[in-house]
């Protein structure tokens, strides 16, 4: 029997300047992954990304194509499309990674397709698949105090403890992804959602 492949996309902008921001908990996410099972990320330019693929072990085992685009956040479909279209995934089997100012830092949400909720990442892949009907895993990361602009404070760095407690959260973003693939969506946000 063969496995099921899965894209499993960290959301993010690349480079040193925003690796310690909130923007960026996608990419610490497909890292993490990454790192569980020995695999190390590849530069492919014809895909936009950088790319690692691990596989899941167990009765079905399943594949796990890791990217981190290359792209800025806002281009970040083009790169998801390219990645889908070489491995041949279809859009169903997509799980997207990404920071949510909707839910409070150390909340999670698992779900299946919606609306873009002006996350310009999801506005890019949704744009560039052709349709929304991928899951995310949102991870939360809560809203700017005050009037501070919602760009400039997901693009702010983060102080070491609240990059740390961050960083913790990529971790079970990546628990999520595992339990998604192994036990389906709705085991995955029973144990997960909070």
């Amino acid at each position: 029997m063969s496995e099921l492949t899965y894209l499993v996309v960290g959301l993010g902008n690349p480079g040193l300047t925003y690796d310690a921001t909130r923007h960026n908990v996608g990419f610490w996410a497909v890292a993490d992954l990454a790192d569980r099972y020995g695999s190390g990320f590849s530069l492919n330019t014809r895909q936009r990304a950088e790319i690692a693929t691990v596989v899941l072990p167990g009765a079905a085992p399943a594949k796990l194509v890791l990217a981190k685009p290359t792209t800025y956040m806002n281009e970040s479909g083009a790169a998801v499309r390219a990645v889908a279209a070489f491995h041949k995934i279809p859009v169903e089997r997509v799980i997207a990674i990404h920071d949510e100012l909707d839910l409070d830092p150390g909340q999670l949400r698992v779900k299946l397709g919606g609306g873009d909720n002006g996350h310009n990442g999801l506005k890019s892949m949704r744009a560039h698949l052709g349709s929304g009907d991928f899951y995310r895993v949102r991870v939360g990361i809560g809203r700017p105090a005050g009037r501070q602009p919602a760009a400039d404070y997901v693009l702010a760095k983060l102080k070491p403890a609240d990059l740390d407690a961050m960083r913790v959260d990529a971790a079970v973003a990546a628990d999520a992804v595992e339990s998604l693939v192994r036990e389906g969506l709705t085991s995955t946000q029973n144990r997960f959602n909070n």
